[in-house]
């Protein structure tokens, strides 16, 4: 995690010991302070007083009493009830980080993944250090297992999985569309977890005009399905870890590349514009531009090998307007690949030349020879790897 430096009023505030006598473990030193019935009576609930007392180390903020009675009435009581216990665990595991991490630590982090699989923010400031929307008001309990920070609330994990965090951002509709016509809205809300570069409406609305209208047809929905794959990786991996792995493999079975660019992080060519954003299943980061996977010269040829004799068969039968059709849509189905620029140009040019003519037939063949000149690019393309 990328370190920051603090004032030393920061650093003091965060250096306040709890006077503590004897190292007992985390459960019993947090029951011997007596300011931790309720989390301690959660714990118990969850079932998970053993794993607390067990080796670790594990560091735990624990809320006071306090804390837990700012919570809405009836919350700590709902959440006790035996139909509750998974949700209770989430989010007591989302107060526990693995590893002991002293006060002297904390304020060099600006987050860390707990044990509930997700991440909380870290801030320090003049005014002292947050856990989310919590303050610190104690450090370095230290314990046989591990160490307690005390906070001042209780500090709630992401519920929403990832395509109602999508829905409730306001900006993805595009995408959340396009994962209901690809079929992946399930898999998408599954358990995960899963990391998804998700791309915003003015992504999607910077491809070429006709691109998403074109992939929501049911026809293509093997080639919408193959982008949104190369969007999603196994794990939940956070901005810090994608940086330090370079290279991630995607659901597609095709890696993306993650790097530093211009002082700007990116994935691919992508801008990366929100990162480590969480939901239950995984986590999402926010992305300027729609990832397309690399395409396979070969299949791309044999792609427009199958369009030529389609088109041909309608020209021939005196269907010239279908015939301008079909090629029409199998060049605008190449933008949607990772065909290179000189190639996309070539496109653009051969479907505006043909966008301006009415004449079906001289559509037609304008097209096929736009088609033609494509096909020899990619087969020079391909001698030269």
């Amino acid at each position: 995690m990328k370190l920051k430096w603090y004032s030393m009023a920061a650093m003091a505030a965060l250096l306040t010991w709890a006077p503590v006598t004897q190292a007992d473990d985390i459960v019993d030193t947090a029951v011997g302070a007596g300011k931790f019935k309720t989390l301690a009576a959660a714990l118990s609930a969850a079932d998970l007083v053993e794993t607390l007392k067990g080796e670790g180390p594990f560091t735990v903020f624990a809320p006071t009493d306090d804390a837990f009675a700012k919570l809405p009435a009836g919350t700590v009581q709902t959440l006790l009830k035996p139909e509750n216990k998974g949700k209770l665990a989430g989010i007591l595991t989302y107060h526990v980080v693995a590893g002991k991490v002293l006060a002297s630590e904390v304020v060099g982090l600006n987050g860390a993944t707990t044990v509930n699989g997700q991440r909380v923010d870290i801030k320090a400031s003049d005014g002292g250090v947050t856990v989310d929307a919590a303050n610190v008001v104690a450090t370095d309990i230290v314990c046989d297992n591990g160490v307690i920070h005390v906070i001042d609330s209780v500090i709630i994990p992401a519920d929403k999985n990832i395509p109602e965090v999508a829905t409730a951002a306001g900006s993805f509709g595009t995408l959340l569309a396009a994962a209901q016509a690809a079929g992946l809205v399930d898999a998408l809300s599954g358990d995960g977890p899963l990391t998804v570069f998700a791309p915003t409406d003015a992504a999607f609305a910077a491809l070429p005009d006709g691109t998403v209208e074109s992939l929501l047809k049911p026809e293509n929905k093997d080639k919408l399905v193959a982008i949104l794959k190369y969007h999603v990786v196994a794990g939940r991996v956070y901005s810090d870890s994608a940086l330090a792995a370079r290279k991630l493999k995607t659901l597609g079975g095709q890696n993306v590349r993650v790097g530093i660019k211009k002082d700007e992080a990116r994935v691919n060519k992508a801008k990366l514009v929100a990162t480590d954003i969480d939901a239950s299943n995984g986590v999402i980061h926010v992305i300027d531009s729609v990832l397309l996977p690399p395409e396979d010269t070969a299949d791309a040829r044999e792609v427009l090998q199958k369009t030529v004799a389609m088109g041909s068969r309608l020209f021939n039968a005196g269907h010239h307007s279908a015939c301008a059709d079909c090629y029409s849509e199998a060049l605008q189905g190449m933008m949607t690949t990772r065909l290179d620029k000189e190639m996309k140009s070539h496109i653009q040019s051969v479907m505006t030349a043909a966008g301006r003519l009415t004449c079906p037939t001289e559509r037609s063949w304008t097209l096929r020879r736009g088609i033609d000149q494509l096909y020899m690019q990619m087969t020079l393309a391909e001698l030269r790897q």
